[in-house]
């Protein structure tokens, strides 16, 4: 079908003919106004201004009037605001809701490029579920000193009340949330993973009714791999766990409520899997056991999707001043008389400084060569380590290894001064709490970016991907996830946290 198509009229014109034009005040086509920038991968044309087959189905796109497209970014937003689609960014104390900043403009993958990706994402969540199941059982992995004890002993997801706890089909990670980056060799890399409770997949889905609202000829035309069944393949994940202990268990979801950042998702996948919504307050342990509250009494609780961190789970064992969880949890856990997904636990495998194991991890509980690489990472806890970053700190992307959401993290080639020297202080003081990467040049794709007087550009923004993997009886992954964009020019953080919006994600079928 790519063959049809005439993509040598949509190639990016030159700097020269783009500076011409504006000397001129001539307004060119979006698809002859963008270049691409050099020294950086775009995932839509080549470096010499080419169009990548895989990305022929949506050129019309950049052929159409302002206005047109304009009215498409208005429609997206309605749809966003009707639906609720929205996500709080805090700043200082306050939390400020605003619709999540959708681009019409699809990332798309072509199907040998996701069929890799694809076999080392479940590649990589199989190794990263050995790995909790052995940290909280035998610990062959720490005997064997293949990760130093006291990393994992003094990481701040270590939870010793779920050691020796035994959980179904021996899934601790239900639900993973991979990040993935394409760097400027046009390689994809591992930047970091989200198995404690991973969001963002509710808006990968209505990212897709969007398209399918705005251009859904061009969708049915391209051969691109539904994704509308996720719902249903996390609830049968979720019931196959459930189903090992319970006949007919009854699953439902835990929210800590509305003020929390992504209670949108809670409601939207509660809803979609047909299940009930609850809070801490709507439930209770008795005789060991989780009930749920209801008009017509207690109702019995077999598997909870818990979308509040270990800390505020259970009272009694961790924070004894959270109203979030529910007192009791743990030990009806350990009862086996409920299942929690993700288990209690399972942020050990967030923890920044294990990602730096995850190789090893692959090599020694698969015995398989990894599929997918990691950017290299450097634990400042190791004095030799330390010294050599802290020479060239401002060569250095610096993490906290617990943090989350983009939170603490230091570009230094973009910081200032003060900043550096603060992030110094830091980490002297408490080195084992920071890892320090060499920044990756993220890929970019192209992007409809609203100015200041309201009207749109087509630019190059820097993106990325997080694909959701599901573990239940067998592994289901979604095909594409959230494609996030750093909606500022050069920014490289694009959490929804801080400020990032978002792409559809298009993977396409074998024929496409």
């Amino acid at each position: 079908m790519h063959s049809q198509i005439d993509v040598e009229s949509y190639a990016p014109a030159t700097a020269a003919s783009v500076r011409n034009a504006s000397a001129t005040g001539t307004k060119l086509p979006f698809s002859q106004a963008y270049l691409p920038p050099p020294g950086l991968y775009d995932e839509m044309f080549t470096s010499t201004g080419e169009v990548r087959p895989h990305y022929a189905p949506i050129l019309p796109l950049l052929r159409m009037r302002h206005d047109e497209l304009d009215e498409m970014r208005i429609t997206a937003e309605r749809s966003l605001l009707h639906q609720g689609v929205t996500f709080n960014v805090y700043n200082g104390h306050a939390g400020i809701e605003r619709i999540f900043p959708f681009d019409v403009i699809p990332r798309i993958i072509d199907y040998q490029t996701w069929s890799r990706l694809e076999a080392g994402l479940i590649q990589r969540v199989k190794a990263l579920n050995a790995f909790v199941a052995d940290v909280y059982g035998q610990g062959n992995i720490l005997k064997d000193g293949l990760i130093p004890r006291d990393l994992i002993l003094e990481s701040a997801q270590y939870r010793r009340a779920v050691v020796g706890l035994k959980v179904p089909l021996d899934i601790f990670i239900t639900i993973a949330g991979i990040d993935l980056v394409r760097g400027d060799d046009g390689n994809f890399r591992v930047l970091e993973d989200n198995v404690r409770t991973p969001s963002g997949v509710s808006y990968a889905l209505e990212n897709r009714a969007i398209t399918a609202q705005l251009i859904p000829e061009v969708l049915r035309a391209s051969g691109v791999r539904p994704i509308e069944s996720y719902p249903a393949d996390l609830l049968a994940c979720l019931t196959e766990l459930g189903s090992e202990r319970f006949s007919d268990p009854t699953v439902a979801l835990l929210t800590p409520g509305p003020f929390n950042s992504a209670f949108f998702e809670h409601v939207f996948l509660s809803q979609q899997m047909g299940i009930e919504l609850v809070e801490g307050q709507d439930l209770v342990c008795k005789d060991h056991k989780l009930w749920m509250k209801t008009v017509h009494g207690l109702r019995r609780v077999h598997v909870l999707y818990r979308r509040i961190d270990d800390d505020f789970l259970d009272p009694v064992v961790f924070r004894a001043d959270s109203l979030l969880g529910v007192a009791g949890l743990t030990a009806a856990l350990r009862a086996g008389n409920v299942i929690v997904a993700n288990a209690i636990g399972t942020g050990i495998a967030d923890d920044k400084a294990v990602y730096a194991y995850t190789p090893d991890m692959i090599r020694y509980y698969l015995g398989e060569q990894p599929i997918l690489p990691i950017v290299d990472t450097f634990l400042l806890r190791h004095r030799e380590v330390r010294e050599k970053v802290l020479r060239d700190l401002d060569q250095y992307v610096i993490k906290p290894t617990d943090a989350s959401g983009g939170y603490g993290v230091v570009i230094g080639p973009h910081a200032t001064e003060r900043q550096l020297a603060e992030l110094r202080s830091h980490i002297e003081r408490e080195p084992h709490r920071y890892i320090a990467q060499l920044p990756v040049k993220l890929s970019v794709h192209p992007t409809f970016v609203s100015g200041a007087d309201g009207k749109l550009s087509l630019t190059h923004r820097h993106i990325d991907l997080r694909p959701f993997v599901l573990f239940g009886q067998r592994p289901r992954v979604l095909a594409g996830g959230l494609t996030r964009v750093a909606m500022r020019e050069g920014v490289l953080i694009v959490n929804s946290s801080q400020g990032g919006g978002s792409k559809d994600t298009w993977v396409l079928g074998p024929s496409c």
